[in-house]
């Protein structure tokens, strides 16, 4: 077993080079802190909490807004070495009271409103036997630990991890299922920070603005500032435009990294108010594939050098491949609208991307796999630096995913596409969105694709409903776009005759039009097929 690096380490070395220059900027408040004090800071957090009992392995509950604090808390943590617990709230209810359950997490630091919740639900936080306010409770939870003055002496021991030593545990969205925990080991951590600044030359010179708080962690580790957006990383379709872009222009933000419902929203404003955005260089899209036309609005409002980069991964394992605007838009958009699936680009440095038969079932070891030809539409798997072994205390969900080979893991994506002859990998849906009926089956992103192409229709879905016979057959679910005004039976004709025109949708004969489709919160633009299933069903065959 090897040391590798800590996350909290790299941003010491980067605090060391940068001490008077902004780490963080909060757009919401005004308020931004130094690298040297950004340091300080969060030592004073490792002497208060070791104080307190928390040693390295112990698992910590993160309930704290984005923000300075966010940022301040994460590294000393880091420090400490004990794993952080980061739940999305915006989950689910029932969903995130399992999560928290079993994670078994020893502390909880959260604001007020996060440690009334705990003390209203006392069986999910069973496990912890201390807790933290972030904030003024009025002594209610105990002290605000935001008052806790800073050391003058502010040097700590960064602990020194080995490779399988857990840094956190991050939630998947649950867009096929219940949300997992996933097991991030420092290793990883550390591979994903190499692989931004190497892939993406990302560093010191670089201003961040990310919708994802944890990706301002990685920002300050490479020396670069980050920005915190003025919105609600649990509701990206609900940014408030004029708010991100002004702080966008006043910082000169030169990158950022989003879901595309953000730059969605974003995109239209600017273009509406004739704005361009003149520093931002890098956009990095992820979370969902990116349409054709958000791509050219997205090209108008940046700078001419700007670049849109589309990186492909999961929270088990990302960014695993990477492509950006100019290729998309040369060589791949046009077979994308033909339903030849959605290019995700060529497998980044130490990534190994591999196509294998479809399966439902487990798979043990490598040696089972049989790999496919170029071109053909399998189960993607990948292997490298940036994949998880594990999930959280679930066995079963880890014999699912992950693939023994020798001394390491092979993760299954729960997606299915196929690499080209130029080593592209061409994403065609999950997994599990797959319909086969009789000796046929359909890929949900290569169907959608071709009657999303009919100016009416904003986006589709392929679900699987069950005939009276007990037969499945695939259909296909439409959301018309939001101004829609027109007659609901013309639209249908008119798909139908579209996805007649295709040998992909020629067979499929159940059309529905379903005014607002449910989507997960955390890109708000995974559709839920499970849940428009259902709903199919009833409406076709109840």
């Amino acid at each position: 077993m090897k040391y590798v690096e800590n996350i909290a380490e790299a941003f010491e070395q980067a605090a060391r080079v940068n001490a008077d220059k902004d780490a963080i900027i909060e757009a919401r408040s005004g308020r931004s802190i130094t690298f040297a004090a950004l340091n300080r800071r969060a030592n004073t957090y490792v002497k208060y909490f070791k104080g307190e009992g928390l040693c390295p392995g112990d698992i910590v509950i993160l309930m704290v807004r984005p923000s300075i604090e966010f940022i301040c808390l994460t590294l000393a943590l880091f420090k400490i070495g004990t794993p952080i617990v980061l739940i999305d709230p915006g989950m689910g209810f029932k969903n995130l009271l399992r999560c928290i359950e079993r994670v078994e997490a020893k502390y909880l630091i959260g604001i007020p409103k996060a440690l009334l919740f705990s003390k209203m639900f006392p069986k999910a936080f069973a496990s912890v036997k201390k807790r933290f306010c972030c904030g003024n409770s009025f002594y209610l939870f105990g002290p605000n630990i935001n008052n806790i003055e800073d050391t003058p002496d502010s040097m700590v021991d960064v602990y020194t991890p080995l490779e399988d030593d857990l840094a956190a545990i991050i939630f998947t969205t649950g867009s096929t299922g219940p949300p997992k925990g996933v097991r991030y080991e420092h290793s990883v951590f550390s591979a994903q920070l190499h692989l931004i600044q190497s892939y993406y030359h990302i560093g010191e010179k670089d201003v961040d603005q990310p919708a994802f708080p944890l990706f301002a962690l990685f920002a300050t580790a490479l020396g670069a500032c980050a920005v915190i957006p003025d919105m609600d990383p649990t509701k990206p379709a609900q940014v408030d435009p004029a708010k991100f872009v002004k702080s966008i222009l006043e910082n000169q933000v030169t990158y950022s990294f989003g879901s595309p419902a953000i730059w969605r929203v974003v995109s239209r404003y600017c273009l509406a108010n004739t704005i361009v955005l003149p520093t931002l260089h890098k956009v990095l899209m992820a979370g969902a594939p990116v349409p054709y036309d958000l791509l050219k609005n997205m090209v108008a409002i940046l700078p001419e050098d700007g670049e849109v980069f589309t990186p492909y991964g999961a929270t088990e394992s990302l960014p695993i491949a990477s492509i950006n605007h100019r290729e998309i838009i040369a060589e791949t958009m046009e077979l994308t609208r033909q339903g030849r699936g959605t290019c995700v680009g060529r497998s980044l440095p130490g990534i190994d991307i591999r196509i294998i038969e479809l399966s439902d079932g487990v798979i043990e070891d490598i040696g089972e796999c049989r790999f496919v030809e170029n071109g053909r539409i399998g189960e993607i798997i990948v292997c490298g630096g940036v994949v998880t072994k594990s999930y959280m205390n679930n066995e079963k969900e880890t014999r699912l995913a992950k693939i023994s080979d020798g001394n390491r893991f092979w993760h299954r994506m729960g997606d299915v596409g196929y690499l080209d002859d130029k080593k592209r990998l061409w994403f065609c849906g999950r997994r599990a969105h797959r319909v086969v009926s009789g000796t046929d089956t359909y890929f949900s992103i290569p169907c959608e694709a071709i009657v999303n192409e009919h100016p009416d229709v904003y986006r589709s879905a392929l679900v699987a409903v069950t005939d009276k016979t007990g037969e499945i057959l695939p259909a296909l679910v439409l959301e018309p776009v939001r101004d829609f005004k027109g007659s609901k039976d013309r639209l249908l004709a008119e798909v139908r005759a579209l996805a007649d025109t295709s040998p992909l949708t020629k067979c499929i004969r159940h059309y529905l039009i379903h005014n607002d489709f449910p989507v997960d919160i955390r890109h708000n633009a995974k559709i839920f097929r499970e849940k428009l299933s259902v709903w199919a069903q009833e409406k076709l065959y109840h």
